[in-house]
């Protein structure tokens, strides 16, 4: 796909608005939910609306290779997502007691949430 000046593609081949860390996954798919550009546009402060607007445009002209972008980088996400282990929070503090006995004395003192 070719992109226009307005869209940078990173050396991971995450495509981004140019000038922002705001992906292009994140704007199309807050469109394919139904949100305004506006919408859009209050839901990322720094990114002004005419951007917003061009992203919009961009993804409909090119709908089938933006689509498929999109889709790849969501099941990206959901791999990566699947490969999170847990925190087991029982093992966490005993990890903290171990390294940090005297924090984790003082914390169970002053916090009841912390014994």
């Amino acid at each position: 796909m070719t992109l226009p000046d307005f869209l940078t593609e990173g050396s991971e081949g995450e495509i981004v608005l140019t000038g922002h860390r705001i992906g292009l996954y994140s704007v199309v798919r807050r469109a394919h939910e139904g949100l305004s550009a506006e919408q859009i546009a209050d839901a990322y402060p720094s990114l002004p609306l005419d951007h917003v607007r061009k992203v919009i445009a961009f993804s409909l002209e090119n709908k089938a290779e933006v689509d498929a972008y999109v889709e790849e980088y969501g099941k990206d996400l959901e791999r990566q997502e699947a490969a999170v282990r847990p925190v087991d929070p029982a093992k966490l503090r005993e990890r903290f007691v171990r390294l940090y006995p005297e924090r984790a004395k003082e914390m169970a003192e002053t916090d009841p949430t912390c014994r």
